[in-house]
């Protein structure tokens, strides 16, 4: 048996359970809404585990890219099966020696953020007597969608501003080492619906028509980013794009005209999307308390185990429901993780039936930025398992261990 009790008694909570059926059908749906020629990455920080990028990865001529942004993401994608050649590495903080491992296991595509990340790719390249291909990655200016979140307009460490690249087309078409193969664009992050959804890929297109005559270089590739939304710890269901597919083969029309051929070659790319309604997280109570009329559901999951990058300080909209039968509806609770930290909160003025310890919970949609986007290690306390099934098939238990390497001559 695969459920959530059967799971949590043997592989103990907090846990995480992944459903590679459920990755199977995002994948499938998301496919099925974009034009048969488009092309779709997979943001490898969504979630790293390797089953899933190997469930990614499958599909045939309709499985994913990879994108990356580390040499770690790189081991993992590579280890999952994905060959170099359907990698895209991005970031704004590309390293020499990083480039050098990317580009000697076979990576070519490189979106690139500002004239110097350019010039660092092919510095690199050359000294290995190759060359990049190389994405020019856009912070437009403005946007289409104005209800979702955006990620360009404003000061960014990502992407050229759109208003320098007419001053710099010679400059980055002359990089030794480079090929300027085309555009990147990321301009907003789970839109709010799918009329905000293509309005902002529609303006995304007509941009880089109008960039590729201003840079003078015929496009190989166009990246026009994601924004795919779908929900994430709380109940909902991950939505399905009917008018996506119709609206973006118009727009490419429109402005290139060559794009059902490869002139040029078109990509998506998503994360939360593809994973978070895979993704189930099992915690237990460890305990119940009241301070000054305020209840706090203390859990054996925090911050540690379901951060949301929670570096970023802020706390995530949270539902978590009792797996079995509970009393009746109590007072709005804090819920708080076992770390020795104030800030150790996964949600506040939570409803949910009054609970006890020993009690197993469950929250929804979490196969998302999970463990890897948690203060794992903070406290030194065990990572979660995480636990993938096929339907009611156990596939594989896992548990990411923290060591600690020497060097100097100690043992590594």
């Amino acid at each position: 048996m695969t459920g959530p009790t059967e799971l949590a008694e043997r592989f103990g909570t907090p846990s995480y359970v992944y459903d590679l059926d459920r990755v199977a059908a995002a994948r499938d749906d998301l496919f099925a809404a974009l034009p048969d020629e488009v092309e779709l990455f997979y943001a490898a920080k969504a979630n790293p585990h390797p089953d899933l990028l190997r469930e990614l990865r499958s599909g045939g001529a309709r499985g994913c890219r990879a994108e990356i942004s580390s040499v770690g993401e790189l081991d993992a994608v590579l280890e999952a099966g994905f060959a170099g050649e359907r990698i895209l590495y991005t970031g704004p903080g590309k390293t020499g020696a990083e480039l050098t491992e990317a580009l000697t296991r076979g990576v070519r595509l490189f979106s690139t953020e500002s004239p110097g990340d350019l010039r660092r790719v092919g510095e690199t390249a050359l000294r290995l007597g190759l060359t990049a291909d190389c994405l020019i990655r856009v912070n437009n200016a403005d946007g289409a969608a104005a209800t979702s979140i955006r990620m360009t307009g404003v000061p960014s460490q990502f992407g050229f501003d759109s208003e320098t690249l007419p001053g710099l087309a010679a400059e980055l078409r002359d990089v030794p080492g480079t090929s300027i193969a085309g555009l990147h664009f990321f301009p907003l992050s789970n839109a709010k619906d799918e009329a905000s959804l293509i309005a902002e890929f529609r303006h995304t297109i007509a941009a880089a028509a109008d960039l590729q005559h201003t840079l003078g270089v015929p496009f190989r590739f166009l990246d026009i980013g994601g924004g795919f939304a779908a929900p994430y710890a709380v109940r909902g269901e991950r939505p399905v794009f009917g008018e996506l597919r119709a609206a973006l083969a118009d727009a490419l029309d429109e402005h290139f005209p060559g794009w059902r051929e490869g002139a040029p070659r078109v990509a998506c790319e998503s994360g939360r999307y593809l994973v978070a309604d895979s993704g189930t997280l099992l915690t237990t109570v460890v305990n119940v308390k009241d301070s000054r009329d305020h209840r706090y559901v203390v859990l054996d999951a925090g911050i540690n185990t379901f951060g949301g990058m929670s570096g970023l300080g802020r706390i995530m909209p949270v539902s978590v429901e009792p797996h079995q039968s509970a009393g009746a509806v109590g007072t709005p609770a804090s819920l708080a993780g076992p770390l020795c930290t104030p800030g150790d909160l996964l949600g506040r003025n939570v409803v949910l039936p009054d609970v006890a310890p020993g009690e197993l919970l469950t929250v929804p949609n979490a196969g998302a930025y999970g463990p890897t986007a948690s203060l794992l290690m903070f406290l030194g306390r065990p990572a979660p398992a995480e636990i993938v099934v096929r339907g009611d098939e156990l596939v594989s238990v896992s548990r990411i261990e923290h060591t600690r390497t020497y060097e100097h001559g100690q043992a590594l």
